[in-house]
């Protein structure tokens, strides 16, 4: 009899796949005795190589190495021989797709995601037809592809760092450049991530920097780490490094997202928007204000473990306008977004680093 071994299918960005983690990582303590391969972009690795002894990571380059229906057909035969009992396509796209139907074809047990797109359209639907209506979470919509698979699954994740003995990541693997000038600073810690792939998800780089001018005011003794990279980033984080000593542009000596989960396992707060960072905070059980424009929690990609207390939003009729915030703004100005005031936002923060502070 083969060894259960599951195949778990998720692709696409990197927030996305970084909710995939709590699940898996539960599946892996409920089922110890099941093996679990993860296929991903290389970019994941992080997320997974140290998740759990009965977990592995497998790589596909779909760019490249298994481009076209060749290239996946190229990639089947190759997950073929590794002789998998179950297959969780988490994605649902046109690439999982295919690689899903030719496992069907030789009678896997094969079980995909549920998107709820029905729910999802009322929840953008115009102003007239809107139902704000919490739909499942991307952590529900995963774990019931593994029930429905035989394997249902109780999601008890805290932290990738959790078996450490301090709970957060080791300071020591990260270069002495960042390490040097946070050491007295450990206890106030901020985190911003001003960014998103969208400009829907993106709160005003003017307001943001008002944001920051009132945190230094307010926190003299904190330090500033800004998280991302990019364009925009460099020249920004730049001109506020310059301007505000205490802040620290984190690209800048961090090479890969295994420090910066490091990193982000010893701040006091995040501050982010819908975005990746928002999800790889939450991987190490960092608190997250977490700051929404043309996008909405409801539709189910709030970060793990979050605190709904924590979000930040105007209520509009327009919102939210689109699932991804990849949609241009109808009125044609993200009031979504600059109508947040920065003092709700550092209000949010002084919040939570009182809270630390009093435990």
């Amino acid at each position: 009899m083969k060894k259960e071994h599951i195949l778990v299918i998720r692709f696409s960005a990197l927030g996305d796949v970084a909710m995939v983690v709590p699940v898996v990582w539960s599946l892996a303590h409920q089922y110890p005795d099941v093996r679990i391969t993860v296929l991903s972009r290389g970019f994941a690795r992080p997320f997974f190589e140290d998740l759990a002894p009965n977990v592995g990571f497998m790589e596909a380059d779909l760019k490249r190495e298994y481009h076209g229906i060749r290239g996946l057909n190229a990639l089947y035969r190759r997950l073929a021989a590794k002789q998998f009992t179950a297959v969780a396509d988490l994605h649902s796209v046109l690439r999982s797709s295919f690689l899903r139907m030719r496992f069907n074809l030789n009678r896997y047990h094969v079980a995909h995601i549920d998107k709820h797109r029905k729910g999802r359209r009322h929840l953008t639907a115009a102003s007239s037809k809107k139902e704000l209506i919490q739909q499942p979470t991307s952590f529900e919509n995963y774990s019931d592809v593994f029930k429905r698979l035989g394997y249902p699954v109780t999601i008890e994740f805290h932290s990738i760092f959790e078996n450490t003995p301090t709970g957060k990541g080791d300071l020591s693997l990260l270069p002495e450049s960042i390490i040097s000038p946070l050491t007295s600073h450990l206890s106030s810690l901020i985190g911003i991530a001003p960014f998103a792939a969208h400009d829907g998800k993106i709160y005003p780089p003017q307001l943001m920097e008002q944001v920051i001018k009132q945190l230094t005011e307010k926190h003299p003794d904190a330090r500033i780490l800004l998280f991302g990279r990019g364009e925009k980033e460099n020249q920004l984080f730049g001109e506020w490094c310059k301007q505000y000593q205490q802040c620290i542009f984190v690209s800048q000596h961090l090479e890969n997202i295994q420090q910066e989960l490091i990193l982000m396992s010893h701040l006091s707060v995040m501050l982010s928007m819908d975005s990746a960072n928002m999800h790889m905070a939450s991987l190490v059980a960092t608190p997250v204000v977490s700051v929404w424009g043309a996008t909405h929690p409801y539709a189910g990609f709030m970060g793990w473990g979050q605190n709904a207390e924590n979000i930040v939003q105007v209520d509009l009729d327009c919102r939210p306008c689109s699932i991804y915030g990849q949609k241009p703004c109808k009125r044609g100005d993200y009031a979504c977004m600059n109508m947040i005031k920065p003092e709700t936002i550092v209000e949010k923060i002084n919040s939570l680093l009182q809270t630390k502070q009093n435990n």
